[in-house]
Parts: C-alpha cells; sequence; structure tokens
C-alpha cells in the first residue's frame, strides 16, 4: 500500500487519538488484547509502511492464547457475522464470494467447518478476500489433514494477512 494524502492523514488520525479512540479502531483488525495493546502503545507511526509492519509482526508474535482470542471474534466461513461495526462490515464483504455460493457448496463448507472445529477445536481461518468459495473450500479439506502445530502455523499466518489487510482498510475508510 502506498502513502497517499488520504492514507497519511488517517495514519495522522489514528497517531493523535486517545488511547481508547485507537484501542477501538484497531480492535476491528484484531480481537486480540494483545495485539491491540502493542500496537496502540507503538504509537505514534512515522508512515503506513512501518504501521502495517508492525501489524503483521506484532500479529505474528501472539502466543496462542491471543491467537484463540482473536479467533473467537471471527464468523465461520459461509455464515454472516453479526452486528454493526467495522469488524463485522470488514467480514462480510471478505466473505462476500460466499453470498454467491450453490447450496452444494454452502452444505459442504458447513461440513467441513464442523469437522474442522471438531478437530482443532476453534474456528476455521482464512484470509477469504480475494478468494473464491470452491477454493475456500479446497483448503479447509487440506488443512484438515495438518496436525496441531502445522495448524497453529498456517492459523498464525492467515491471521496476520487478515489484519494487514484490515489496517489497510482501516487507512482508507
Amino acid at each position: 500500500m502506498s502513502e497517499t494524502w488520504s492514507t497519511r492523514h488517517a495514519l495522522d488520525r489514528l497517531n493523535s487519538a486517545s488511547a481508547a479512540e485507537a484501542t477501538q479502531r484497531l480492535r476491528a483488525c484484531n480481537g486480540s488484547r494483545g495485539w491491540t495493546r502493542a500496537m496502540v502503545a507503538g504509537r505514534p507511526y512515522p508512515d503506513v509502511r512501518t504501521l502495517l509492519a508492525t501489524a503483521e509482526r506484532e500479529s505474528r508474535a501472539l502466543s496462542w492464547t491471543e491467537v484463540l482470542a482473536a479467533l473467537a471474534t471471527h464468523p465461520r466461513i459461509g455464515e454472516s457475522p453479526d452486528g454493526q461495526g467495522a469488524e463485522a462490515e470488514w467480514s462480510r464483504r471478505e466473505q462476500a464470494a460466499m453470498g454467491g455460493a450453490d447450496a452444494e457448496l454452502r452444505r459442504a463448507v458447513l461440513e467441513g467447518n464442523r469437522a474442522y472445529e471438531k478437530r482443532f477445536g476453534h474456528v476455521f481461518l482464512i484470509r477469504a478476500a480475494g478468494r473464491e468459495g470452491p477454493e475456500m473450500l479446497a483448503a479447509l479439506r487440506s488443512r484438515l489433514a495438518n496436525d496441531e502445530a502445522t495448524e497453529r502455523a498456517v492459523v498464525t499466518d492467515q491471521l496476520a494477512q487478515i489484519t494487514r489487510l484490515r489496517v489497510e482498510r482501516l487507512l482508507t475508510e
């Protein structure tokens, strides 16, 4: 993401916001309190590139407990999120490809979600933005074969990707 007048202005607003306001804005990007605290404490960010790199780095550095806290804020793939806040709106947009899915694909994703949650004990997380429904279903099925350590690494990577995209969105909306 290149720094434009608009994104620089959004960054300046984030840098100068009260801690409470910055926390509220950033919380929509990653549901981990630890991530949000680190991002708020890291202000002021000198430029957009530093903010994005920090957001991704802090997301990848989360403990598994903090990753699970972030996962708790994500809806299942194929389910419409509850709420009216930025996070719910962004989830709806990110999962737009599932909105037009046929009944067979929806059923397969629902079954896959159940199998995944039974196997790993948490919601299946994938960066849905830019992906079509069949691609997400294939990834879900493939990841069911992962061992626990491998899947934790994949989930952490997906969370970092989602977090970065959401911070970019925070700067453009």
